[in-house]
């Protein structure tokens, strides 16, 4: 038998301030990289059964005690608390110079740590693009994962090593398009997720007992187009311009569910936009279909039957 490897050291202490989802399965993940988790803060009951879960044995403390303990500090933070935090931080003289302060939020850079890196932090902005749940399996799911990372030039190379430490794939984002790279993430993965749950509740209105496996095929294979084929994947009422068909969309969810009206003719309105710039929606057909979705979630302008009133196109 070959000998037992002898355990890797830890490179660094490692200390998170706010456990909500992402920070203790952050890590977690740089524990199995070798680092060593030495302190978290958490206030509600469910920041501390998470970090009981996923740092066991690892001590709740405030967080300047986080930062007197670790080396490397985790401000996983809502993005609306993170400037006030990092004032107060600095300001209290809890960071140390040399220490390594890392955020992950999607909207900031690394300006935002400007306060720290004032008294003599190294900051990072590394943000997962990926949606966590507060279990382990958000550990498993760094696995592939791509991070935004923003970083001062001479941190770029320990920014992207402590990404594929814990299992993701760094992609450089610049300090200014922060905002952008967050909104186009955002937009992608938060409103999914509201449509996905206003089509389940609109399956079990229509009577289907399982709305998430009717859904699951239909919509991974939505996805996967999308991803290898962009506009092209484009496909249903609308980028065919079936007027008609839009309208009495339109018309079963004013009467079952008023409250996706205006998110269906928004995406409604969107979708033939793009399907008219890349020549999938036929143009003679486009103006009855534009007519249909003229209408105001109430109903007011055009009427919502279709462009005749009849609802026969």
């Amino acid at each position: 038998m070959n000998p037992s490897p002898e355990p890797r050291p830890a490179r660094l202490t490692v200390g998170v301030v706010g456990a909500g989802r992402v920070g203790p399965a952050l890590a977690a993940s740089l524990q199995l990289a070798g680092h060593r988790p030495v302190a978290v803060s958490g206030v509600s009951d469910a920041s501390l059964r998470r970090a009981a879960e996923l740092l066991p044995g690892v001590p709740v403390v405030p967080p300047a005690q986080v930062l007197e303990r670790a080396e490397l500090v985790l401000l996983t933070v809502p993005d609306d608390a993170l400037p006030g935090l990092v004032e107060g931080l600095a300001e209290t003289g809890a960071v140390r110079p040399g220490q390594i302060l890392v955020h992950t939020s999607g909207r900031y850079g690394v300006g935002v740590l400007d306060p720290a890196r004032r008294v003599g932090a190294l900051p990072l902005a590394l943000h997962p693009a990926m949606t966590f749940t507060g279990t382990s399996v958000d550990v498993q799911r760094l696995a592939g994962c791509s991070f935004g990372v923003t970083a001062p030039e001479e941190l770029r190379l320990a920014a992207e090593a402590l990404v594929i430490e814990m299992g993701g794939e760094p992609e450089w984002i610049a300090e200014d398009a922060r905002p952008l790279y967050h909104a186009a993430l955002a937009l992608g993965a938060n409103h999914l997720v509201t449509l996905v749950a206003q089509s389940m509740e609109l399956l079990r209105e229509a009577g289907v007992a399982a709305p998430d496996r009717m859904l699951g095929p239909l919509l991974g294979a939505a996805l996967d187009n999308a991803l290898r084929s962009g506009d092209a994947a484009l496909t249903g009422p609308v980028a065919r311009g079936d007027a008609g068909t839009v309208a009495a969309h339109v018309a079963e969810l004013r009467k079952h569910a008023p409250g996706t009206v205006a998110g269906y003719l928004a995406m409604a309105r969107s979708t033939a936009d793009r399907a008219l710039a890349h020549g999938l929606l036929k143009p003679e057909l486009a103006e009855d279909l534009l007519g249909v979705l003229a209408a105001g979630p109430a109903g007011e302008g055009r009427d919502a039957e279709g462009p005749e009133g009849d609802g026969s196109r």
